[in-house]
C-alpha cells in the first residue's frame, strides 16, 4: 500500500469510497449530538492556585477532559504549528511517499485511518505519527520538507512537554498526592505526536475521522483546529457533546493510565473525531506516555483500608500491546486489568 491510500492525495469525491461507510448501528448520528456550555475551561495563570486545583479535580472526576488557557505556549507558535502541518499535507504525493507506512510499530510514519492492516472499516483521516522524546534521537528522521517543519515542531514539542509535566503535577495534587507522584511513577516519559488531517468528506453521517476510543497513555494535549469543530466527547455514558475550539485554548484528555493510578476516581474520556462536508480540519495531538517498564497501579493512598484496588498492577508495555491488539472502539481496555 502506497500513498494512493492517503485521502490527502486524492481529489475530493462526491460519494464515500468503498470501505469507509459504517454499519447503520455504528454511525455518528450527528443530529443527536448536544452542546454543553459547562465544558471545563481552566485558566492556568490564575493566581488562585487552590481554585485551579479544585477545578482540575472536578473536571477529571466528571468529564475526563478540560480546556486550558494561559498555558504558556505562545499564540504565534500555535499558529505556526498549524500552518506547517497543513503545508505538509499539501505536499505532492511523491514527497509523502517517502514517509508512508502501515506498520503500527514504526516510530515515524505517515499513514491513513487508524490501523489499516487490522480494521474492517476505514476512517476519514490521514496522519503523521512522530516520536518526540528525546528530540535529538528522532528529529533527524522527521520530514525535512516543509523546510521549517523540524524547527517549528520541535519547539512546540519541548513546550508541550513542559506543560504536560505541569499538568501531571497539578493532577497529582488534586488527588491529594505529592506533586511529583505521577511523574515519578510514569518514569522517563515517552512523547508521541499525531498530526491529523481530516479532508472534506462527501458523506460525514456515514463515517468517522476516528471512532470512539479512550487514549491508552497518561495525558493527551490536543491543539485543535481553531476554525472547525470535530472533537466530541461522551458524557454520562450516552450523550455525545461537541467540543468547540476556543481561541488559544488547548484540550487536555485524561488517558487510561490516569484512570488506573487514581483507582478509577478520574475518568479516561471516551472521545471521537467527526468530519464534515464543507471544510477540511487539522489537529495536533501530543501524547505523554509512561516509559514501557513503568509499573502502573492505583496509588495506595487512594485505596481505602480493607478495599482491594480497582485495577491490578501492570507494566505500560503490557497495556499498550493489549490496546493495539484490539479494535479501537471495543470495551474499555482497562476492563481487562481489573483487580486480582
Amino acid at each position: 500500500m502506497a500513498t494512493t491510500q492517503l485521502l490527502s492525495t486524492v481529489e475530493h469525491r462526491e460519494t464515500l469510497p468503498e470501505g469507509y461507510a459504517r454499519p447503520e448501528s455504528d454511525r455518528p448520528r450527528l443530529a443527536e449530538v448536544a452542546t454543553d456550555s459547562n465544558i471545563p475551561l481552566i485558566d492556568l495563570a490564575s493566581p488562585d492556585k487552590p481554585r485551579v486545583i479544585a477545578e482540575i479535580a472536578q473536571a477529571c472526576r466528571t468529564y475526563g477532559f478540560f480546556q486550558v488557557t494561559n498555558h504558556g505556549i505562545a499564540e504565534e507558535l500555535l499558529e505556526k504549528v498549524m500552518a506547517v502541518a497543513l503545508e505538509f499535507f499539501r505536499l505532492p504525493p511523491e514527497e509523502k511517499e517517502k514517509l508512508y507506512s502501515d506498520e503500527p510499530s514504526k516510530k515515524i510514519r505517515l499513514s491513513t485511518s487508524f490501523n489499516v492492516r487490522k480494521e474492517t472499516v476505514h476512517n476519514w483521516r490521514d496522519y503523521l505519527r512522530l516520536h518526540c522524546h528525546p528530540l535529538e534521537e528522532f528529529v533527524p528522521e522527521w520530514p525535512s520538507n516543509p523546510a521549517q517543519f523540524k524547527e517549528i515542531m520541535s519547539t512546540y514539542c519541548r513546550e508541550v512537554r513542559q506543560l504536560g509535566l505541569r499538568l501531571l503535577g497539578a493532577i497529582s495534587v488534586s488527588l491529594g498526592l505529592e506533586e511529583d507522584y505521577i511523574e515519578k511513577v510514569l518514569g522517563e516519559q515517552e512523547q508521541h505526536m499525531a498530526v491529523n488531517y481530516y479532508p472534506r468528506c462527501p458523506e460525514p453521517d456515514l463515517t468517522y475521522g476516528l471512532p470512539k476510543h479512550t487514549d491508552p497513555n497518561a495525558l493527551t494535549i490536543l491543539l485543535p483546529d481553531p476554525h472547525v469543530a470535530g472533537l466530541q466527547v461522551l458524557r454520562d455514558g450516552d450523550q455525545w457533546i461537541v467540543v468547540n475550539p476556543r481561541p488559544n485554548a488547548l484540550v487536555v484528555n485524561l488517558g487510561d493510565q490516569i484512570q488506573a493510578l487514581s483507582n478509577g476516581a478520574y475518568k479516561s474520556v471516551w472521545h471521537r473525531a467527526v468530519v464534515n462536508a464543507v471544510q477540511e480540519r487539522m489537529s495536533v495531538a501530543s501524547f505523554m506516555c509512561p516509559c514501557n517498564s513503568a509499573v502502573i497501579s492505583p496509588a495506595r493512598k487512594l485505596v481505602a483500608d480493607g478495599d482491594a484496588p480497582v485495577y491490578r498492577s501492570f507494566t505500560y508495555d503490557e497495556y499498550y500491546k493489549k490496546f493495539w491488539s484490539r479494535n479501537l472502539d471495543q470495551e474499555h481496555c482497562l476492563e481487562l486489568f481489573k483487580g486480582q
